[in-house]
């Protein structure tokens, strides 16, 4: 009977290095990348110390939509919503919020979901 119930209680989790990767990468893009974003679309480009043709629509669509923009949104939106979502879950469980294995499900389920709809969206842009 102890030995069962000490089997379930140490259960291996074989997945959890991918999300500690992902988490890590996020964290990376959220304090490199997405302040260099912020700076430069909210603070530079405002402020006229950028040349408004730096990020013209035709200028910003023409870089979005290409091989680079798949990169930069990757970086800058995909990875740092699964640094959430791990951030999240890993808060969930320790206030003792709902069942870790469906908490699992759903802030990656849902990292994921947003991430192929933001890639999505760069490929539709790419292929028109």
């Amino acid at each position: 009977m102890s030995i069962s119930k000490h089997a379930t209680q140490h259960k291996q989790a074989f997945d959890e290095p991918l999300w500690w990767g992902l988490f890590s990468a996020g964290g990376i893009c959220f304090a490199v990348f997405l302040p260099a974003v912020i700076l430069f679309i909210a603070v530079l480009l405002p402020l006229g110390l950028l040349p408004a043709e730096a990020l013209s629509y035709e200028r910003a669509s023409t870089l979005l939509f290409s091989v680079p923009g798949f990169l930069f949104v990757g970086a800058v939106v995909c990875l740092p919503l699964f640094h959430a979502a791990h951030r999240l879950r890993h808060g969930m469980f320790d206030i003792s919020v709902g069942n870790d294995a469906l908490n699992k499900k759903l802030m990656y389920g849902g990292a994921a979901l947003l991430s192929i709809v933001a890639l999505g969206i760069v490929v539709t842009g790419f292929l028109r």
